[in-house]
């Protein structure tokens, strides 16, 4: 058990690698992040590796995530935002198993890292910011700018432009911040499920409530873990669909 409830979010060098004065060293991060992407990729391969007109489990469970993500894609952005499938289909499912993998007693939970959850949101803002002139032009910078009277847009506008380039901010501390905050829950619950264990007498039937506490907590997360995913990938749907459409399907 870690001293601290924040020592299980501590990044360890698992392999010391110094160049040129630069530590890139291979971390618990960095191997729980293989992690996932080879449980994932591995999942898809063995579950699409026989495809057959009567799906077995894994490939129910493979086909049920492709068209969950497309049905949110074309919610969202509309056929057009199907182009995006790809990236958004990636960027869920490393979120959702990263999520449930940070479950797992003894693991790391990768999206606790604002590293790692910036770095994401940075690769789908690029990805805004590239469609958006690729298929505007100049004209992108409609955006910040709706049909509206002149004297309105004089505050519309800066606020418009507070609110897109807050969106690397939000959406990476949204999903970073629930993950620290539910598993260090789960680690002052089960401390004191241990402390008052030890000590004894009826403190010992007193750990019966906070590891009820824990059961529920633990639910929770799986339901957080699910949700945090979808809400990124969602947002980043809404996102791109401004790109494409600018405010022409509000």
């Amino acid at each position: 058990m870690a001293a601290s409830p924040m020592e299980q979010f501590e990044v360890k060098p698992l392999i010391p690698i110094h160049v040129g004065g630069y530590d890139i060293s291979f971390t618990n991060q960095a191997l729980w992040m293989c992690v996932v992407v080879g449980a994932v990729s591995l999942f898809m391969a063995v579950a699409l590796r026989k495809r057959s007109v009567v799906p077995t489990r894994m490939q129910s469970m493979a086909e049920m995530s492709y068209e969950f993500v497309a049905n949110m894609i074309n919610m969202a952005a509309g056929e057009e935002g199907l182009k995006f499938f790809p990236l958004i289909f990636t960027v869920f499912l490393f979120i959702a198993a990263s999520n449930f993998f940070g479950l797992i007693p003894g693991s790391f939970t990768v999206t606790s890292q604002i590293a790692v959850t910036f770095t994401l949101t940075a690769l789908v803002i690029l990805t805004v910011i590239v469609t958006g002139f690729i298929r505007h032009g100049i004209g992108f910078f409609r955006l910040f700018a709706p049909d509206a009277p002149i004297y309105i847009l004089l505050f519309l506008v800066p606020l418009e432009v507070i609110s897109f380039c807050a969106r690397p901010m939000s959406l990476s501390m949204r999903l970073f911040a629930n993950m620290l905050a539910g598993h260090t829950m789960l680690k002052v619950m089960a401390g004191f499920v241990i402390t008052l264990g030890g000590a004894g007498g009826v403190y010992t039937l007193l750990a019966a409530a906070p590891e009820v506490l824990i059961v529920g907590l633990t639910a929770l997360e799986f339901l957080v873990a699910f949700l945090q995913a979808y809400v990124f990938a969602i947002l980043s749907c809404i996102y791109l669909s401004e790109a494409l459409h600018l405010h022409d399907n509000h």
